[in-house]
C-alpha cells in the first residue's frame, strides 16, 4: 500500500538531499523515503525546538533528529543571539560539557568548534561532567552562555542540547524563542561557521571540579555530627553517567567513609547496559543497588541520572525494607533537614526563601510555613526556578528549591537542579537521624504526623510521533472545553488554567488572574482537598497527570495504613477519569 507523504516533509526531506550533508546522511534520507516513510515524517516534519529542557530527540538523521547539523546549527543560532545580545563584549565565552551518552562527546566537540569559528573563548571539559558543574562554570568563568550535551534519564536513543545564559541558568522567555528564530534562519548548512580558530577552544578539567567541590563542601549545615556517623553505609550509583566523577568524592569530602558503589554502574556507558532506562525514578534502574544495599544492609541507597541533575534514594521502612522515595517525599525530607538546620543554628534571618513549582507537593509550603521562611511557587522547569532566584538576588536570601522530578538545588552557586549536592545533603540528613537512633523513614513519619501526610503520584501517557503531539493537544482541548464537574464522586471547586492564567472558584463563580507566564497547564482542585495537575511534557512525547491526596496521620496510627488508603485513593480517582 502507497503511503501518501506530507510535501512539507519531502521538501525538508530534499534540502538534505541537495545541501552540503555527507554521503551517509544522504544515504539514510533515500533509504526513509524508499522503504520507510512513516520514519521519514517523524524526522523531517518539524525542527527541534527549545522546550523546558532545552534541545532534546532521538538521534538520526532529519530536522527532527539530534545529529552533527542541528547541533550545528542550533550552535550556530545561539552564537548569532548573542553576539546580538552582548555587544560590548569583546570576547565572547561559552563553557560546554557532556555526558556519557552516545555522540555526547562528539556533539560537544562541534559545538566548540562552531563556538570557536564564531570568534568565542570556549571552555570544553576534558572529560564527562555533571550538568550541575557545567551551570556553576558559566558563573566561575563568566561566560555569556554554556552548553550541556545530554538527554538527562531518557532511554539510550536520545541526546540533547541544554542552553544556558549567563547567569548559569538554562534560557527562557524571551531567550529560548529568540534563539530558534535565529536557527530557523540558518536555512542552510552553509550558513553554519563549522571550523576555524581552534586556538579558542581551551581544555578545562580538574581546577573548575575543585572550585565547584569546594562550594558544594561548604553547604554542609553538621559536620560534627557526621564524625560521630562516618561509618554510616551509603549505596551508591551513578547508572553509568557523569555521577561517578563527583558523589563519591563529595560523599568523602563530607566525611562519610563507607560508600559503596555499583561496580557494574561506575562505568560510563551511553547504551545503560544494565538497566532499561538510566531514570532513578524507576524500579528498574535501582535493581543493582537494591541488591547491593541488602547485601551490605546499607542505611542509604542514593542513584544519580546520567548527567547527574537528579536523584533518587531508598530507604529502609519501619519493617527493615528498602522503598523507594518519589520525588515530592525525597524534597520533603531534603527541606525539613535543612530548614530545622538552618533554625537550630540561628541562621534564619527573616528574609529567606524556598522555591517549588506548581505540580510539586504543596507539602513544601507546609515546611516553609513551619519554619517562617519565604515560599516561591513557580511554572514546571528549574529555569523557572533558577528566574526566582535571579529576581529575588539582593532583596531576599535562597535557601533550596526542588521539583517533583527528582531535582533539587540547594545554595545559589548553580542555577540548575544539582544531584551532587543533593546527595551529599541528604546523606547528612540521614546522619542527622542516626545520631538521635532514628532513620529517614521515622523522619517521614514525623513530618506527616505534624504537617499533614501527602501522597503523591505520577501518571505519563506517552503518545509518539507527529499524531501523538496532535493527540495530546486535543486531549489539551477537550479538558478546556469540557472540564469535569466531579472526579471521584467530589465535586472540582476550582480550577486553575496556567496557559490562560485564570483561576476560577466554581463555588462562588470569582476568577483571578495568575501571576506566573503562560503555560499549558490544567489543575482541578477536589472539594477534598485532591489535586489533578495535566500538562504536556515540553521534553519527551507525554502527557502528565500528577495526583495529590491529604490524609491526617495522628500519634496512634499506622503510616503504612494511611499510606494504602491514600493510594486506593488516587487509584480511584485514576479510574473515575478512565486514565487506566
Amino acid at each position: 500500500m502507497n503511503t501518501v507523504i506530507d510535501p512539507d516533509v519531502i521538501k525538508r526531506a530534499n534540502t538534505w538531499l541537495d545541501g552540503d550533508f555527507d554521503d551517509e546522511t544522504k544515504s539514510a534520507v533515500r533509504e526513509m523515503i524508499l522503504k520507510n516513510p512513516a520514519e521519514l515524517t517523524d524526522s523531517f516534519y518539524r525542527d527541534l525546538e527549545f522546550g523546558t529542557g532545552g534541545l532534546r530527540g532521538i538521534m538520526g538523521t532529519g530536522t527532527n533528529r539530534m545529529n552533527r547539523y542541528t547541533v550545528g546549527m542550533a550552535t550556530q543560532g545561539l552564537a548569532n543571539y548573542l553576539i546580538r545580545m552582548f555587544p560590548e563584549e569583546k570576547s565572547l565565552k561559552a563553557a560546554i560539557s557532556y555526558d556519557s551518552r552516545n555522540n555526547s562527546r562528539i556533539f560537544a566537540r562541534i559545538t566548540a568548534e562552531v563556538f570557536a569559528a564564531n570568534g568565542f573563548r570556549v571552555f570544553l571539559f576534558d572529560d564527562i561532567r555533571p550538568t550541575p558543574e557545567l551551570s556553576f562554570t558559566v558563573r566561575h568563568l563568566k561566560c555569556q552562555t554554556g552548553v550541556m550535551l545530554t538527554a538527562s534519564h531518557n532511554p539510550k536513543e536520545y541526546n540533547g542540547y541544554k542552553a544556558y545564559w549567563d547567569d548559569g541558568a538554562q534560557m527562557i522567555a524571551p531567550h529560548d524563542v529568540n534563539v530558534m528564530e535565529e536557527v530557523q534562519k540558518i536555512t542552510s548548512v552553509d550558513d553554519v561557521r563549522w571550523t576555524g580558530n581552534p586556538q579558542n577552544i581551551i581544555e578545562i578539567g580538574k581546577d573548575v571540579d575543585e572550585a565547584y567541590l569546594d562550594q558544594v563542601l561548604g553547604l554542609s549545615l553538621s559536620p560534627e555530627l557526621i564524625r560521630r556517623q562516618k561509618n554510616m553505609k551509603i549505596v551508591y550509583t551513578p547508572l553509568h553517567g557523569c555521577g561517578r566523577m563527583m558523589v563519591p568524592e563529595i560523599l568523602k569530602r563530607f566525611g562519610f567513609e563507607n560508600v559503596v558503589t555499583v561496580k557494574e554502574q561506575m562505568v560510563a556507558d551511553g547504551n545503560f547496559p544494565t538497566v532499561r532506562s538510566p531514570n532513578p525514578e524507576e524500579q528498574d534502574a535501582m535493581t543493582l543497588a537494591l541488591s547491593l544495599a541488602n547485601e551490605i544492609d546499607a542505611d542509604l541507597v542514593m542513584a544519580t541520572d546520567p548527567d547527574a541533575d537528579r536523584v533518587g534514594i531508598a530507604l529502609k521502612n519501619s519493617s527493615g525494607k528498602f522503598i523507594l522515595l518519589n520525588g515530592n517525599q525525597t524534597a520533603a525530607l531534603l527541606f525539613y533537614y535543612i530548614l530545622y538546620s538552618w533554625k537550630e543554628k540561628n541562621l534564619l534571618k527573616g528574609n529567606e526563601y524556598i522555591v517549588s513549582t506548581i505540580v510539586t507537593t504543596e507539602l513544601l509550603k507546609k515546611i516553609a510555613e513551619k519554619f517562617s521562611v519565604g515560599y516561591f511557587e513557580c511554572l514546571t522547569g528549574f529555569k523557572f526556578i533558577a528566574d526566582v532566584i535571579r529576581k529575588q538576588e539582593g532583596k531576599m536570601k535562597y535557601i533550596v528549591g526542588g521539583e517533583e522530578s527528582f531535582g533539587y538545588l540547594i545554595g545559589d552557586f548553580v542555577r540548575d537542579k544539582d544531584a551532587v549536592s543533593a546527595c551529599a545533603l541528604l546523606a547528612e540528613a540521614a546522619a542527622w537521624m542516626a545520631d538521635q537512633e532514628k532513620s529517614l523513614f521515622d523522619l517521614m513519619i514525623r513530618i506527616s504526623r505534624e504537617l499533614g501526610f501527602y501522597k503523591e503520584h505520577l501518571i505519563s501517557v506517552t503518545k509518539k510521533g507527529k499524531t501523538g503531539a496532535e493527540d495530546i493537544q486535543k486531549m489539551m482541548v477537550d479538558y478546556r472545553q469540557n472540564p469535569p464537574v466531579q472526579i471521584n464522586n467530589s465535586k472540582v471547586i476550582l480550577i486553575r488554567d496556567y496557559l490562560l492564567r485564570s483561576e476560577k472558584d466554581l463555588v462562588t463563580g470569582q476568577a483571578k488572574s495568575i501571576d506566573l507566564p503562560k503555560s499549558n497547564v490544567l489543575q482541578f482542585i477536589l472539594e477534598d482537598g485532591s489535586r489533578i495537575s495535566v500538562r504536556p511534557s515540553g521534553t519527551e512525547p507525554k502527557i502528565k497527570y500528577y495526583f495529590s491526596v491529604i490524609g491526617k496521620l495522628g500519634e496512634n496510627e499506622d503510616y503504612n495504613i494511611m499510606d494504602g488508603i491514600l493510594a486506593k485513593k488516587i487509584s480511584d480517582i485514576i479510574s473515575s477519569m478512565k486514565l487506566n
